[in-house]
This record gives C-alpha cells, sequence and structure tokens, in this order.
C-alpha cells in the first residue's frame, strides 16, 4: 500500500530517520500532556510531520504510545549498559540501577514515568498494549538477573535464585518509583532508595549500610 502523501518528497533512507523523529516527538509530547490529551496531530507538529505520515507509521494512538515508550526504553539501557559495565560490583550496580529510576518524573534525560502511567491504563483495556507491557518489564527484570548473575560470576553473591530476586526488587522499585514520581512527601528518592537497597541487601546477603548522599545521576525508566 503506498504511504499517504505528505506534500514532501522522502530521500533515500529517511524513513527511519522520520520514524525516530516521530517517536521522540510523541515521547515528549505524550510525557508533557498525557496519552489522553495528546493527538496525532500534536506529534505530527512537534516533529514537522502530517499526521497523516504518522498514522501510516504507527496506525493507531496506542500503537505510537508503545512505540515510543520503547524507544524511551531502547535509550534508558543504552545509557546504562555503558554506566553498569564501569561498575566492578553488583551492590554498585544495583545501587545505579535505583538512582535511575527513582526519580521525579521528567528529572532524567529521558522522558519515562508520564509513559509508563499511560501505558499501564491502556493494557488494562488493549490487549495488545498489555503485550508489550508484558515485554517491556520482562526486560528490565532480565536486567536485574543480569546484574546478580554478575556478582554470582564473580564470587560477590552466593546461591540467590536470579529470577525470584529480580521479579520481587523489580516490582518494589517499580512501586517506589511511583510514589517520587507523584511527589510523595513520605517517598522522597533518598528513602526509596535506601528501602530498595535495604531489601537488596537482606535478600542477596550483602553487607550494604546506607552511605552518605550520592549525587544521583538519573534518566527515568
Amino acid at each position: 500500500m503506498a504511504a499517504p502523501s505528505t506534500n514532501r518528497v522522502e530521500p533515500v533512507g529517511a524513513p527511519d530517520v522520520r520514524r525516530e523523529q516521530m517517536l521522540e516527538a510523541a515521547a515528549a509530547v505524550m510525557g508533557e500532556r498525557g496519552f489522553s490529551e495528546t493527538r496525532i496531530a500534536d506529534v505530527a507538529r512537534r516533529c514537522d510531520a502530517s499526521p497523516a505520515l504518522v498514522i501510516y507509521y504507527f496506525g493507531t494512538k496506542d500503537r505510537l504510545l508503545t512505540e515510543a515508550l520503547r524507544w524511551s526504553e531502547d535509550r534508558f539501557y543504552a545509557l546504562c549498559t555503558a554506566a553498569l559495565g564501569a561498575l566492578p560490583t553488583a551492590r554498585e550496580r544495583l545501587e545505579l540501577l535505583v538512582h535511575r529510576t527513582c526519580v521525579p518524573d521528567g528529572a532524567g534525560e529521558v522522558p519515562g514515568w508520564g509513559l509508563w502511567f499511560d501505558l499501564w491504563a491502556q493494557a488494562l483495556r488493549h490487549q495488545e498494549v498489555a503485550k508489550d507491557r508484558i515485554a517491556l518489564d520482562e526486560r528490565w527484570r532480565r536486567t536485574i538477573v543480569d546484574v546478580v548473575a554478575h556478582g554470582q560470576d564473580t564470587g560477590e553473591l552466593g546461591d540467590v535464585d536470579a529470577k525470584d530476586f529480580a521479579v520481587t526488587f523489580a516490582a518494589l522499585i517499580d512501586g517506589l518509583s511511583i510514589q517520587v514520581a507523584l511527589v510523595d512527601p513520605e517517598v522522597d528518592p533518598d528513602r526509596a532508595f535506601r528501602i530498595a537497597m535495604g531489601f537488596a541487601s537482606d535478600a542477596l546477603g550483602v553487607d550494604w549500610r546506607v552511605p552518605a548522599k550520592k549525587r544521583r545521576s538519573s534518566s527515568g525508566r
């Protein structure tokens, strides 16, 4: 099927570039306004495209939401991968994951929690969105499993069920992050960090003490 006319000629190799621009625009607009208040036309305007072209690439606003969140997640993991690789211990790597997720919405380099809230809401009612939500959460848990496996390889951690820990730790971090993102007066980033790492210390048998306040390098998951 031919693409809808957009009154412009796309150069060779441009489709992937245009798609990237649309995803970046969608992540920004939905992060600012929320899913329900965002129109395809708003996204098109942000990236200097026509609404018809956005629809051609993504079909529906639901699909645009999930693809924008996946794009945001890819950026998050790209930033995390290099940072994790530079840290020698599982404890430090877990600290990094907590620091990069337990942050107020919009505080990091990548828009995140607003998109996640909208994805969760849509996943309750739309099967296709629910499938994407499952895939994204599985990726998050695999990241935690890899950190634990690294600690076991280096001898820092003992015989711990990495998958069981990842499920619980991911749920704990996500719950704490929601409170931080919503600016709950009882759960600020420092308290969320202490709770998460206290649990990790007990569950993994790691001697972890609350360090002096560190500068957080946050991205938002």
